[in-house]
This record gives C-alpha cells, structure tokens and sequence, in this order.
C-alpha cells in the first residue's frame, strides 16, 4: 500500500520529508531524485537499482491519472476513498 504525506518546498528550493515517511533512513543518506514529466522520484541512493521499473511504472500510471482528472474522465473522491482505490493497484 502507498503512504501519501504532504509536504512544502522552502524559498530556498528546500522540501522536509515528512517524520512518517522517513521509516529506514538516517541522517546522512543520499537521495536519488528521478525527474519524469510532472513527477519526482525520490529513493535512496542504495536502493536506486532496485524497483526502478516498478517506480518509474507508478509514475506513468500517476500522470495518465491526473491527465484523465484534468480531461474530466475521472471524478474526485475522499481521501479514505481513494486509499482504498489504491489498494487495488
């Protein structure tokens, strides 16, 4: 199941990821940041080769959604909704 947070990006382009996201990660880590379209990837730099294609396949399918959103082929829903909608993927 994916974890969604929400977080901000500073005046100086800086963004804190947020303290439940964090889970396996300890100061110092580097952090791969994958840029496709609209999207960024974050990973850990030790994990980059693993998954990437499954990454880079939830990206696709993220961006087509919210195409079809802004096209009006899909309709809104509640957060607890969509989770569950998620979970389905």
């Amino acid at each position: 199941m994916a974890n969604i947070s929400v977080t901000k990006m500073s005046s100086k382009g800086q963004i804190v990821i947020p303290l439940d996201m964090r889970e396996g990660m300890k100061e110092g880590d580097k952090i791969v940041i994958i840029k496709n379209d609209n999207q960024l990837i974050l990973k850990k730099a030790d994990d980059f080769d693993k998954n990437i294609e499954e990454d880079l396949e939830f990206a696709r399918r993220t961006e087509e959604a919210w195409k079809q959103i802004e096209r009006g082929e899909k309709v809104s829903m509640e957060f607890k909704d969509f989770i569950e909608e998620m979970k389905k993927w």
